[in-house]
């Protein structure tokens, strides 16, 4: 007959298992806190291998073209971006550089207001243009197309939009902005997915 664990080899199992769950608490809490950043790109349509369609490379080969000429953020502002969101309450807000205690950053959010007052998507105007610090100055890494959710200020639509034939979703709702949005990382490699909300290798 085996024999019966040891008091000591109980305790060893005990000590085990509580540091198991030590190590697993910090990522199930990420998790909770970003859900988005636990898929990462999976959100968008992929393959049998899991890349992407050859028309979704197309779609973003389109978007890097057309904004291409917003790497100087001074052609960005004389397009009409600026820096942060004026609000309905004429509160400018997401001025700052935006980051995760976790998943690394965003970055500088340059938005449109002429593109934000419709409340649609054009794949090739994005409503924001994402910029990164760098040695040299901010550098353009990502876009985002932003419509502005019915609890927004002002309100927009109540239906969620799609770009690139995925929902748009809401980062952070009520009492912040509640944006439905989508990120998509064309200018910059971000080991958590082209649409990933935040990018590890981005730093504020």
């Amino acid at each position: 007959m085996p024999k019966e664990p040891g008091r000591k080899d109980r305790s060893r199992n005990r000590r085990k298992a509580l540091l198991a769950l030590a190590v697993a608490a910090p990522v199930l809490a990420a998790v909770a806190v970003h859900p988005t950043i636990a898929v990462g790109d999976q959100t968008a349509p992929v393959d049998e291998h899991g890349a992407h369609p050859a028309g979704m490379g197309a779609q973003l080969a389109q978007v890097r073209a057309a904004t291409a000429k917003y790497h100087r953020v001074a052609a960005a502002v004389a397009d009409g971006y600026e820096l942060g969101w004026v609000n309905g309450s004429e509160n400018r807000i997401v001025a700052g550089c935006v980051s995760s205690p976790t998943a690394g950053a965003m970055g500088y959010h340059y938005f449109n207001a002429a593109l934000m007052a419709d409340n649609a998507v054009n794949e090739l105007e994005p409503e924001v243009l994402v910029y990164a610090p760098s040695p040299d100055g901010l550098k353009l890494v990502a876009v985002e197309w932003v419509v502005r959710s019915a609890q927004s200020n002002p309100p927009g639509v109540s239906t969620p939009p799609s770009v690139l034939g995925m929902p748009m979703h809401i980062l952070v709702p009520p009492p912040g902005p509640a944006f439905y949005l989508t990120h998509a990382w064309i200018w910059a490699k971000n080991p958590a997915g082209m649409f990933a909300d935040f990018n590890p290798d981005v730093s504020c």
